[in-house]
C-alpha cells in the first residue's frame, strides 16, 4: 500500500536535499570526499521514496513533489546554513505549494 504523498514528499525532499548538499559540500566547500558515500545513499533513498507515492504516472507525481522540495530547500536553508528566506522566498514557496495541490487534487477528481 502507498505511503501518503504528505509523508513520502517531504521524507524524499529531506533525502534529496541532503544527498545534493553532500556534493555540494565537498565540490564547493572542499568537505571530504567520503560525503559522497552518505550523500549517494540519501540520493537512493530518495529515489525509492519517489515509488512509493500514491499514483498512477510517474511524471505528475514528481511535479506535484517539486513544491514540496521547494519548501524544504528553504526550511534547509534556515535550519542548516542559518539564513531568513526572504519575503520573495516565501512567496515563491507559496506559489509552489499551490501548484502542488493543484496537481494533487486535480489528479484526485480525474476519472
Amino acid at each position: 500500500m502507498p505511503l501518503t504523498a504528505a509523508l513520502v514528499f517531504p521524507l524524499a525532499a529531506l533525502a534529496e536535499i541532503a544527498g545534493c548538499f553532500a556534493a555540494w559540500a565537498v565540490l564547493r566547500q572542499g568537505a571530504s570526499a567520503l560525503w559522497l558515500i552518505p550523500g549517494g545513499l540519501a540520493l537512493a533513498a530518495f529515489a525509492w521514496l519517489l515509488t512509493l507515492t500514491p499514483g498512477d504516472a510517474a511524471g505528475r507525481a514528481f511535479a506535484a513533489y517539486g513544491g514540496v522540495y521547494v519548501a524544504a530547500s528553504l526550511a534547509w536553508l534556515m535550519a542548516v546554513e542559518g539564513l531568513r528566506p526572504s519575503g520573495w522566498d516565501l512567496a515563491g514557496v507559496a506559489l509552489c505549494l499551490a501548484g502542488t495541490g493543484v496537481i494533487l487534487f486535480g489528479a484526485a477528481r480525474q476519472v
